[in-house]
C-alpha cells in the first residue's frame, strides 16, 4: 500500500531539496537586507497614502459590485438562451421570462434608490 505513494514522496522530497538549495544559494549569493523607515511604509501604486486604509467604504461601492455580478450572470444565461432559442421553443421563452422578472425588479429598485447615479 505504501508503494502507491512512492511517486508523491519522491516529488515532495525533490521539492524540499530544490527549495532548500535555492535558499542556501540566496544566502550565499545575495546581499544583506537593509531596513529603513521609508521601506516599512505601505506602498500604494508608487504614491504616498492619501487616506487611511482602515476607513470604511460607502455602501454604494457594494451596490455597484452586486449590480455587476447580477448583470454578468444574466448576460451568461441570456447568451446561452439566445444560442438555443429555436430549439427551446415556448418552454425556453417562458423559462427565461420567469428568470428575467426578478432581475428587472431588482434593476428598477436599484434605479429608484439612485445606485446608478454617479
Amino acid at each position: 500500500m505504501l508503494a502507491q505513494y512512492t511517486g508523491v514522496l519522491v516529488a515532495l522530497a525533490l521539492a524540499v531539496f530544490v527549495a532548500g538549495l535555492l535558499r542556501v544559494a540566496h544566502r550565499l549569493l545575495g546581499g544583506t537586507v537593509r531596513e529603513f523607515a521609508e521601506k516599512q511604509e505601505p506602498f500604494e501604486c508608487g504614491e504616498r497614502q492619501i487616506v487611511s486604509p482602515k476607513q470604511r467604504y460607502a455602501v454604494k461601492f457594494y451596490l455597484v459590485a452586486i449590480l455587476f455580478v447580477v448583470f454578468d450572470v444574466e448576460a451568461v444565461f441570456f447568451y446561452a438562451w439566445g444560442a438555443l432559442f429555436r430549439e427551446l421553443g415556448w418552454f425556453g421563452f417562458v423559462s427565461m421570462s420567469i428568470f428575467t422578472v426578478p432581475l428587472v425588479v431588482g434593476l428598477v429598485y436599484e434605479w429608484q434608490k439612485g445606485a446608478l447615479e454617479w
